[in-house]
C-alpha cells in the first residue's frame, strides 16, 4: 500500500503526495509516518532534488492523526506506556525537524532545499503541524477550505511541534485563540493569523507552489527561531512585556476552560516553559506535557467521547441492515424556525426540498429564514453567491400538501400538540408515496402515540433536532414501539447526508436528552426557590464546564416553554406527577412577562438590543437568599448528579441502548461537561462508590431524587466500569 509516492519533474522538484488508500480523508498512520520520512529522506539524498511540494492526492489535505496509533503506542510500551508516548512523540518531532531543516548545514543554515506545503482543502491537527515546518504554505482558494489545529476540541493540544512552532511564528496572544479554540479558519482567516502564506487558485496551486521552490534562496528557509538574534513576538516570559503577554494568556485560558480541561492547562505550561529555552528543548518539553495530557484519565476520555465514539456513530456503528436509504427528496411540513432550519441544512446538503405550511407567506418566511443564513454566510465568505443561488433553488416553498408527491422522506415539524401533528401527518401522507418514511421532528411527545395517525407506524419515526438547527451537531433519532429498522436507517442515512450525528434511542416521555436536561434546569430552578444565590447556581454550573447554567439555559429556550412543558406532563402523569418547587418561579416569571430572552427579561436582564447584562437583581427580593448558602461542591453534586442519575435510567430502562450514544448525546446536545467524556464516562472517572457515596448523601439531604439506581449500587459492590461493562465488542 502506497500512501506517500514522490515524482521529480525536469526542473528537480519533488512532489510529495500523500494520498491514503480507501480513506475519503488523509489521516497520519504508523505506515504513513515511515512513508514520509522514507519520501523525504529519498528527496534530500537526490542530488537532482532541488527542492520539494508537499501536497495532497484528495481534495482535502488532511483530517488529522490516525488516535488508534496512540494506543498502539502505549500497548507496546507495556507496564510504561508514558515512555512509549514519550518516544512516540519526540519520533514526530524529529522527523518533522528533518523536514524543516531540510538538509541544511546546522552552524551555517546553508545547503537545505526548499519545501513548500499545498494544501487543495481542509487541514487539520497533524496536517497542519506538518505544513508549520515547511519553509512556505499555499492554500487553494476554495470556500470551503479550512486550516486549523482543533485537537483542544477532544481533549488534547497539538503535541507534534504545532504548539511550539505556532506560539514562535506570531506570539502567545495571537496563538491562544488558535490553539484554545481550535477553530478551523477559512483561507484568508487562516493567512491573517499566520498560519499560512499564500492564498491561490485551486488550478494553480501546485504551479505557484513549484515557482516559489524554484525562486527561494537559502535565507527563505530558515526559520525565525533558528536565526541569530531570534525574538519572540510579543516578548518571552522574563521581559517585561512578555510576562503581562503570559499573565493575560493563562486568564484568557482559565477564563474559557473554568480550569477543569487538563489539556489547556497542560499546554500554556508547555508554551510557557518552552519560550524560556532553546526550540530544540522547547519540543521535549511540548512532548512532556502531551504524553501527560495523554496519560489524564479526562483526556482519554473526551478522546474516546468526541473523536472514536462521535465518529463511530456517525460511520453507522448502529445502523440497521438495509439498503442505502439516501434521500433524495425531503418534504417538511412546518415553516417555523426548526422546519425553515432543517429546510436549510438539507439543501445545504444538496437535497431537494419541499417546505409546507397553511399559507404561501407562511411558507415564504420559512424560506426567507434559510436565505438570511445564506446571505450570512456569503458575507462572511464561507460560501459563494453562485452557491447560495444553488441551495435556494432547491427549496420550494408552498401551501399545498400535494407538492409532497415523490419525497422520500417527509419531516413534520408543527406546533408541539398531538391533533395538530395528527392532522399535519395525515394530510402530507395523503400524497407521499406508500414506501416513504414519515418523521416527527417532536422534544417531548411520545412517537408510540403520533404514530396513531399514520398510516404505517413501520414508517413512522422520530427525528429530534437541536435549535438553531444549523449550529447544533446532534440529531436524537426516536424509534417508536412499531418502527421498522427501514425507517431508522433512513433516519440515519439522512443525519449523514446533512452531516450530524446521530444518536438512536428508544420511545419514552422526554426521550433522552430532554429527559436529562429537563432535571438540571429544574435542580437550578428549584435551588433559587430554595434560597440559594442565583450566582453560586450559575457559576457552580460553568466552573463544572458546563457551557450554559441552568437559570440562562431557560432563558435561551424560553421560560413559558417551561411552563407549558410542565402543564402537559402534570395532565398527562396525573397523581404520578412529581411536584416541585420550581414549577412555582417559573409560572411566576411567566406571569411578570419575563420570558426568557426572546422577550428581553427572564432570570437574566437584556440591553434594547438583547444583550445579556447579567441576572435580574430582583430576583433576590423574589426569593430572599438564606444565611447558610451551601457549599459549593455540594450545588456542583446536585447540579451533575440529577442528569447523570437520568442517563442511568435511561439505561437500565432501554430508552438507551449504547453508552456511546448518552455520553456522546450528552456533550453534543446540551453540553454536558466536555471534559468529564459524558455522563457514563464520568461516572468511571469518578468510580460507582463514589457516586453512591455522593447520591447517599444527596438523597439523604434533598429527597428521593437522587436515589442511586440498582444498576449502580451493584456496579459500586463489584467494583466495575461503564466502560467494562457494557462497551459494544466493535470499540473495545
Amino acid at each position: 500500500m502506497t500512501i506517500f509516492s514522490s515524482e521529480t519533474d525536469a526542473d528537480g522538484i519533488a512532489t510529495i503526495t500523500w494520498d491514503l488508500p480507501d480513506r475519503s480523508m488523509n489521516v497520519l498512520t504508523e505506515e504513513g509516518i515511515a512513508e514520509l520520512e522514507a519520501a523525504f529522506d529519498a528527496a534530500l539524498a537526490d542530488p537532482a532534488v532541488r527542492g520539494i511540494v508537499l501536497t495532497s492526492g484528495k481534495a482535502d489535505f488532511a483530517g488529522g492523526m490516525d488516535l488508534g496509533l496512540l494506543a498502539t503506542m502505549k500497548t507496546r510500551a507495556g507496564d510504561d506506556p508514558a515512555r512509549g508516548l514519550f518516544e512516540g512523540t519526540m519520533a514526530m518531532h524529529r522527523l518533522l525537524r528533518r523536514i524543516e531543516r531540510a538538509g541544511m548545514d546546522p552552524k551555517t543554515h546553508k545547503g537545505g532545499r526548499p519545501v513548500a506545503w499545498a494544501s487543495p482543502g481542509i487541514s487539520a491537527g497533524i496536517g497542519t503541524e506538518i505544513g508549520l515546518a515547511c519553509h512556505r504554505r499555499f492554500l487553494a482558494d476554495d470556500p470551503r477550505a479550512r486550516v486549523g489545529l482543533p485537537e483542544i476540541l477532544v481533549g488534547l493540544f497539538p503535541g507534534a511541534g504545532g504548539t511550539t512552532r505556532l506560539t514562535r511564528m506570531v506570539g502567545v496572544m495571537a496563538a491562544a485563540p488558535i490553539l484554545l479554540e481550535g477553530r478551523m479558519l477559512d483561507a484568508r482567516a487562516a493567512k491573517s493569523a499566520g498560519l499560512i502564506d499564500e492564498v491561490v487558485p485551486a488550478r494553480d496551486l501546485i504551479q505557484n507552489a513549484k515557482d516559489w521552490v524554484l525562486a527561494a534562496q537559502a535565507p527563505d528557509l530558515v526559520k525565525p527561531w533558528d536565526a541569530k538574534g531570534y525574538r519572540m513576538p510579543g516578548g518571552a516570559p522574563y521581559h517585561p512585556a512578555g510576562f503581562m503577554t503570559f499573565v493575560g494568556a493563562s486568564a484568557m485560558v482559565h477564563g474559557r476552560t473554568q480550569g477543569v480541561y487538563p489539556a489547556a492547562r497542560a499546554m500554556l505550561s508547555a508554551i510557557y516553559e518552552g519560550a524560556l529555552v532553546p526550540f530544540d528543548t522547547a519540543l521535549t518539553i511540548e512532548a512532556r506535557w502531551f504524553t501527560s495530557v495523554l496519560m489524564n484519565p479526562s483526556s482519554e476520555a473526551m478522546i474516546r467521547s468526541l473523536f472514536l465514539n462521535k465518529q463511530a456513530l456517525e460511520k453507522g456503528a448502529l445502523r440497521p441492515a438495509a439498503p442505502d436509504q439516501k434521500v433524495a427528496k425531503l418534504g417538511v411540513i412546518g415553516a417555523g424556525m426548526m422546519g425553515a432550519g432543517i429546510a436549510h441544512v438539507a439543501a445545504l446538503a444538496g437535497i431537494e426540498v419541499v417546505l409546507v405550511d397553511r399559507d404561501q407567506e407562511a411558507a415564504d418566511r420559512g424560506r426567507a429564514h434559510a436565505e438570511g443564513l445564506l446571505d450570512e454566510a456569503v458575507k462572511r465568505k464561507k460560501t459563494t453567491p453562485e452557491q447560495r443561488e444553488a441551495v435556494l433553488a432547491r427549496i420550494t416553498a408552498t401551501p399545498d400538501y400535494a407538492a409532497l408527491a415523490g419525497c422520500d422522506l417527509a419531516i413534520e415539524a408543527v406546533f408541539e400538540d398531538p391533533a395538530v401533528k395528527a392532522e399535519a401527518t395525515a394530510r402530507a401522507e395523503a400524497h407521499l408515496p406508500e414506501d416513504a418514511i414519515f418523521a416527527t421532528n417532536t422534544s417531548t411527545l411520545p412517537i408510540g402515540e403520533l404514530a396513531r395517525a399514520s398510516r404505517d407506524p413501520a414508517n413512522f419515526i422520530g427525528i429530534h433536532f437541536f435549535s438553531p438547527v444549523h449550529k447544533m451537531a446532534l440529531v436524537e433519532i426516536i424509534r417508536g414501539n412499531g418502527t421498522g429498522d427501514r425507517a431508522v436507517a433512513k433516519a440515519l442515512d439522512f443525519v449523514r447526508q446533512i452531516r450530524k450525528t446521530p444518536i438512536v434511542v428508544n420511545d419514552a416521555r422526554f426521550f433522552y436528552a430532554n429527559r436529562c436536561i429537563i432535571p438540571y434546569i429544574n435542580e437550578g430552578v428549584r435551588m433559587l426557590a430554595e434560597g440559594v444565590e442565583p450566582a453560586l447556581i450559575e457559576n457552580a454550573a460553568r466552573q463544572l464546564g458546563f457551557p450554559l447554567g441552568p437559570l440562562q439555559l431557560v432563558d435561551e429556550t424560553s421560560i413559558d416553554l417551561g411552563v407549558k412543558i410542565a402543564k402537559a406532563t402534570r395532565a398527562a402523569m396525573g397523581d404520578a406527577y412529581p411536584e416541585s418547587p420550581a414549577d412555582g418561579v417559573l409560572f411566576k416569571l411567566a406571569e411578570l412577562g419575563r420570558l426568557g430572552r426572546k422577550a428581553g427579561a427572564g432570570f437574566y436582564a437584556y440591553d434594547e438590543k438583547g444583550k445579556r447584562e447579567g441576572l435580574w437583581s430582583a430576583l433576590r427580593d423574589l426569593w430572599p437568599p438564606r444565611a447558610d448558602q451551601p457549599a459549593l461542591a455540594e450545588v456542583q453534586h446536585r447540579l451533575a448528579m440529577i442528569q447523570t442519575l437520568e442517563a442511568v435510567r435511561a439505561l437500565v430502562q432501554g430508552v438507551l441502548t449504547d453508552i456511546r450514544e448518552g455520553d456522546v448525546g450528552a456533550i453534543l446536545g446540551w453540553g454536558f461537561m466536555p471534559w468529564s467524556g459524558g455522563p457514563f464516562s464520568w461516572l468511571d472517572l469518578l468510580g460507582a462508590a463514589r457516586a453512591v457515596e455522593i447520591c447517599d448523601g444527596l438523597a439523604a439531604g434533598q429527597g428521593s431524587r437522587f436515589e442511586p439506581p440498582a444498576l449502580l449500587r451493584e456496579m459500586a459492590a463489584s467494583g466495575e466500569t461503564f466502560y467494562g461493562r457494557f462497551r459494544p465488542a466493535e470499540a473495545a
